[in-house]
């Protein structure tokens, strides 16, 4: 039975009840709601009911929920056929994403792509490929960063709760140093130094393989790295020989008013991760980078059965498509500068309000009692969260307390529904903060 045939009379808490027998318990939901329709910035619920989407699926659909470019290119490759895994038998889909891929990364170097199905995948192999291209075995990441779930991933990722809870071991050879974030008292110099003390303490510069970090970090907090140190990590891991690997899985894809949001620091990566809007909802990601690095595995060291599936590959070109046609790089500054005044709008009248920040779409409120930065408020965040659900409003909260807003909207939203949005995050705030 399929959304358009659902019988009327039907209720979300039905489905939760199914949900909590069906599903393990580690699974979570942000919201109590299913979904049966979902066009551009809007979701209509099982009850028949409208929300204002302000998270467009974790920073997924940039170009919106059905966008009718994508729909059309993912139908028209299910008639020709659905899989033959790339690695048996190739087509043109898979090589064209990557060539789009190849041409969009940022330096003059030459680059290659391999694709596989999720972020946490990409993370894995550019890992992998850092460790085979330097003969290295130690990966830098930071903390508060959020890299995946599988085992690799989950040791890059720099938060225990709820992500690492009981999982452990993780692979050795991780290392986290601090994250810059003037808001929380830590400088670049700080985070640079945190590094140079992994450096004298932990592991030496000449085993490590790679930095991996978010050129702004998601779960963490929605922080933009400072581009200064961007700038001084590049210098850092050149003077090694370390590689440098961009995590653009949320970023990326036009959400920070580039193509991918470490070109606003000028820094040049070895390696970029994608995934989430790459596939505007259709799974898929990517490992991009230099040439010479990315053919460090010998042939079959790379690739996964469902990697580079041909519907996600028709959808991720026309998403590409759609990006430039539509100028969604541009769009998403635009959106950004607007959201970020009306929030600030919102903070002179809330004082738990303690920062408004973003680059470009993705956009951040943080909460702390009584504006006292070391006292995180996440209770305002979730009461935030909930009044405006109650009000049609879909949002989702981030960061290493849970005290964050982190507004991501598609950026093909109409700037009606836009202020529609922006009008009833006002109301629940006044309602719960």
């Amino acid at each position: 039975m399929n959304a358009n045939t659902l019988p009327p009379g039907l209720h979300n808490a039905d489905f939760m009840a199914r949900r909590a027998a069906a599903l393990p318990r580690g699974v979570g939901q942000a919201h109590p709601l299913f979904a049966t329709k979902a066009l551009n910035a809007e979701v209509w619920d099982v009850e028949g009911r409208r929300f204002i989407d302000f998270v467009a699926g974790i920073a997924v659909v940039n170009t919106g929920h059905s966008h009718p470019r994508v729909v059309a290119a993912v139908q028209a490759q299910l008639t020709h056929f659905s899989h033959t895994c790339f690695q048996v038998v190739a087509y043109d889909g898979y090589l064209r994403l990557a060539e789009r891929l190849n041409a969009l990364a940022p330096g003059d170097a030459a680059k290659k792509t391999m694709l596989v199905s999720t972020g946490a995948e990409a993370v894995e192999n550019a890992v992998k490929i850092a460790r085979a291209f330097t003969g290295r075995p130690g990966v830098i990441a930071f903390n508060g960063a959020f890299h995946g779930r599988t085992l690799l991933a989950l040791g890059l990722t720099g938060k225990v709760d709820p992500y690492k809870l009981g999982v452990g071991p993780f692979p050795g050879e991780i290392y986290h140093a601090p994250y810059p974030c003037a808001l929380h008292g830590i400088s670049v110099e700080d985070a640079i130094h945190g590094i140079e003390l992994l450096f004298k303490n932990d592991i030496e510069a000449r085993r490590v393989a790679a930095f991996i970090v978010e050129p702004v970090q998601g779960e963490g907090g929605y922080y933009p790295a400072p581009a200064e140190f961007l700038q001084r990590l590049r210098a850092l891991a050149d003077k090694h020989g370390i590689l440098l690997i961009a995590d653009e899985i949320q970023s990326g894809i036009g959400r920070c008013g580039k193509m991918f949001a470490v070109e606003h620091s000028g820094v040049v990566p070895d390696i970029i991760t994608l995934a989430k809007g790459l596939g505007g909802g259709f799974p898929v990601a990517a490992v991009v980078g230099r040439a010479e690095v990315m053919d460090a595995l010998a042939p079959g060291g790379l690739g996964s059965t469902y990697a580079g599936a041909p519907m996600a590959c028709a959808a991720a070109l026309a998403v590409l498509d759609v990006m430039e046609e539509e100028k969604l790089c541009e769009r998403a500054l635009a959106i950004g500068e607007h959201m970020q005044r009306r929030l600030r709008d919102m903070a002179a009248r809330h004082k738990c309000i303690g920062d408004v920040r973003g680059l470009g779409a993705m956009v951040a409120v943080e909460f702390f009692h009584d504006g006292d930065h070391a006292r995180p408020a996440p209770e305002i965040a979730k009461a935030v969260i909930a009044a405006a659900l109650q009000r049609g409003l879909l949002l989702l909260s981030c960061g290493s307390y849970g005290n964050v807003l982190r507004l991501m909207v598609p950026l093909t939203i109409e700037q009606a529904v836009l202020d529609e949005g922006l009008d009833l995050l006002a109301a629940a705030m006044d309602a719960a903060a």
